[in-house]
């Protein structure tokens, strides 16, 4: 399986962690940067992962910054992904069950190594259950990326 993974300067040494170790359990690695502490922009790394998942040019993706939260936002804005900040085991689970997620984000603020690669391993390991309504939800969330951006429409408008 090829994971993309990235980080900011804040996610830098957890993402580097992360990076060898799925290296270590036989994965293929896109690592998008960033490749040192120095203070740089996190949505410039969450759109270089979230495009390698979206292209097809990984399977999955994992994304590090300080809280996980910017991350998240700015991949979810490429069509085709669904990324989710992972905080606990079930979490996780859930996220992959019911809703496909295909990036996870991280907060290097509030997740050490050991509990960031247990996390991902079940990101990765986990499969979507798809059938019924999670199919129904997630194709839903696709809808919603046809719609296109813009300003809210005045309530009765089409």
């Amino acid at each position: 399986m090829k994971i993309a993974v990235g980080a900011d300067h804040a996610g830098f040494l957890l993402k580097e962690e992360l990076r060898r170790t799925l290296e270590q359990k036989g994965y293929q690695v896109i690592d998008r940067g960033t490749d040192s502490q120095e203070s740089c922009d996190f949505p410039d790394y969450a759109e270089k992962v979230a495009r390698d998942v979206a292209e097809g040019r990984a399977e999955r993706g994992v994304l590090v910054c300080w809280t996980g939260v910017g991350m998240s936002i700015a991949a979810n804005k490429v069509a085709g992904i669904r990324a989710a900040l992972g905080t606990s085991p079930e979490e996780v689970e859930l996220v992959r069950a019911h809703n496909d997620a295909n990036v996870l984000t991280l907060g290097a603020k509030f997740t050490d190594a050991p509990t960031a690669e247990a996390l991902v391993d079940i990101f990765l390991s986990k499969e979507f259950e798809g059938g019924g309504r999670h199919s129904r939800r997630v194709a839903k969330i696709a809808a919603l990326e046809c719609k296109g951006a813009g300003p809210p429409k005045p309530e009765g408008t089409l």
